[in-house]
């Protein structure tokens, strides 16, 4: 093999950075297996790797050969694994290999190397495990590594919550859960802050169940981080368990919440506790400049088409936008839209009010006049003016809609200017 084609691999390991994920590892075995055929090899296994007959060779050489084409020379390279921490992911990948000594041979070393691993590592180790346990041969390393985790000290548990991979941070969430490692509090604030929605659920689940019928056991320590979550999954499951803790009264205020999934929780709390959620919106919507700003949608949701449509044509009027855009929404939800009075709103200063204009006015988009929609989109200075306007235009196509895209492919709006000229390529 040509030495610059072994030092360039070489150097592509070396340049995989520390915590790299599961997948860098097994791009790097693809990659040297795509360079080095079958029909060229790694110097003699006698010779063991480039370089001096009998030096311990560099990891990156090693590196090279434990993913190269020849089996014993695969089987070889696992020699000099031994006190490489930064060589054990490519170890993972050869437990799976198709040779079977080679195979036998690197799971021998996994399980000598993995006793005192930092945790960081062993979880690096796990993802790559996890990534490969579906190819043949797969895994066994995933077996070794999740029974260390059932079996092991419970800090390497808990060192895993918090991994950058998502495969290793569930199943540590899910051992951890089981082995009885986390409190209900600490699993109400995981699942009020963890990004991942299968962790989300899982935990205020588990959180949840601890919460005895009628509101015994700590329930405080469980609703709070809940209820008070800036994500909607958390929110949803601390509404729904306010009736489990005999609290169902504290739902009302969820009504109004800007996610449809609490307010559906909301409504079924109260209702489960006797009172019915559609006076509350109505008398919200009602209420002036203290309507909640998501209430008209709350109410178009469970609300009488024939009854409360009125009311939620006066908050397209409101003074608060989130109002406004709330109530276009709800009449959209109650197939309850007109054309000419949503019109103006194509002009509000916020965008968010545009929006849902333009989602409202779309399947009547050709009975808008077009040159009014071309001045909105080529000469209105708001952004967000231009851009529902484009969107409508869009709908109908026709010589307006090729114009507005000439004058926005130079608009000042990235987003728009990119929009405009995706339009124009397609």
């Amino acid at each position: 093999m040509p030495t610059s084609v072994f030092e360039g691999l070489a150097d592509r390991f070396a340049r995989i950075p520390e915590g790299a994920g599961a997948e860098a590892w097994a791009g790097f075995d693809e990659d040297v297996r795509a360079e080095l055929r079958w029909g060229s090899s790694l110097p003699p296994v006698h010779t063991r790797f480039p370089g001096a007959p009998g030096r311990r060779p560099a990891a990156a050489e090693t590196a090279v050969a434990l993913c190269g084409p020849d089996g014993r020379t695969r089987e070889v390279a696992l020699s000099y694994v031994r006190g490489v921490p930064e060589l054990l992911p490519l170890v993972v990948v050869r437990c799976a290999d198709w040779a079977g000594p080679v195979r036998e041979r690197a799971r021998s070393v996994l399980r000598s190397e993995l006793p005192g691993l930092p945790h960081g590592t062993f979880g690096d180790l796990l993802a790559a495990a996890l990534l490969l346990s579906g190819r043949r041969h797969g895994d066994a390393a995933r077996q070794l590594l999740t029974g260390l985790l059932w079996e092991g000290p419970g800090s390497r548990v808990t060192a895993l919550l918090g991994s950058g991979d998502r495969r290793v941070r569930r199943l540590a969430h899910r051992i951890g859960l089981e082995r009885g490692l986390l409190s209900p509090g600490r699993l109400a604030e995981i699942a009020a802050t963890d990004p991942d929605v299968v962790v989300q659920d899982l935990c205020a689940n588990a959180a949840l169940a601890t919460i005895g019928d009628g509101g015994d056991g700590d329930h405080g320590v469980v609703l709070a981080p809940l209820l008070r979550s800036r994500r909607g999954r958390a929110r949803a499951a601390g509404v729904t368990g306010l009736r489990r803790a005999g609290r169902a009264a504290e739902a009302e205020p969820f009504l109004y919440d800007r996610s449809a999934s609490v307010r559906a929780c909301a409504r079924w709390v109260l209702r489960q506790a006797g009172t019915e959620p559609l006076p509350l919106y109505r008398a919200a919507c009602a209420a002036g400049g203290g309507v909640p700003d998501d209430a008209p949608l709350g109410l178009a949701e469970c609300g009488d088409r024939s009854v409360d449509v009125p009311a939620l044509w006066v908050l397209t009027g409101h003074e608060r936008p989130r109002v406004r855009a709330s109530a276009v929404a709800g009449l959209r939800r109650l197939d309850a839209v007109r054309v000419e009075p949503l019109v103006p709103l194509l002009d509000d200063g916020s965008a968010r009010v545009v929006r849902e204009a333009v989602a409202a006015l779309l399947p009547w988009a050709r009975r808008l006049p077009a040159d009014a929609l071309l001045r909105r989109a080529t000469a209105d200075p708001a952004p967000h003016v231009r851009k529902g306007a484009l969107r409508l235009l869009a709908e109908t196509g026709g010589t307006a809609f090729r114009e507005a895209v000439r004058v926005l492919a130079d608009d000042p709006d990235p987003k728009l200017r990119a929009r405009a000229r995706a339009a124009a390529g397609a």
